[in-house]
């Protein structure tokens, strides 16, 4: 019985977690291109208005995607962002021109939390796919 209740509460405790983790998402479509920003609470409002220029002018996705119709990502340091003071920060990570949306969240991930020099692991905050 004992076993069965550390069990549940086991259970209890990392579905909790799990939706604690949950980041609302934004969609949008631009020509041959499916993009989502994840609003992860560690972005400022700088660095929420840029991925968003990103998300919706042609222009400026075209300078984050040079080869359209392939997956990118883009990942940050939570406690280290992307932009500080009006400069990139050296931990941002994005890759473009992947096979799968998988692959470009990883290979992302991997040069972020490479490159960090603090805080919790690198999480998404923009991914690029052809659209459907």
């Amino acid at each position: 019985m004992n076993r069965l209740c550390a069990s549940l509460v086991a259970l209890a405790l990392t579905g909790t977690a799990a939706h604690a983790q949950e980041v609302a998402v934004e969609s949008h479509q631009l020509g041959k291109q499916q993009i989502t920003l994840h609003l992860q609470p560690a972005l400022t409002e700088e660095e929420l208005a840029t991925l968003r220029v990103v998300a919706t002018m042609e222009e400026a996705l075209q300078m984050f995607v040079a080869t359209s119709g392939r997956f990118a990502a883009m990942a940050i340091a939570p406690e280290e962002g992307f932009i500080r003071q009006g400069q990139p920060v050296a931990s941002a990570s994005a890759r473009s021109g992947l096979r799968n949306a998988e692959a470009a969240r990883t290979a992302a991930l991997a040069g972020c939390n490479e490159a960090r020099t603090r805080g919790p692991d690198c999480v998404i905050v923009l991914e690029v796919a052809p659209a459907r």
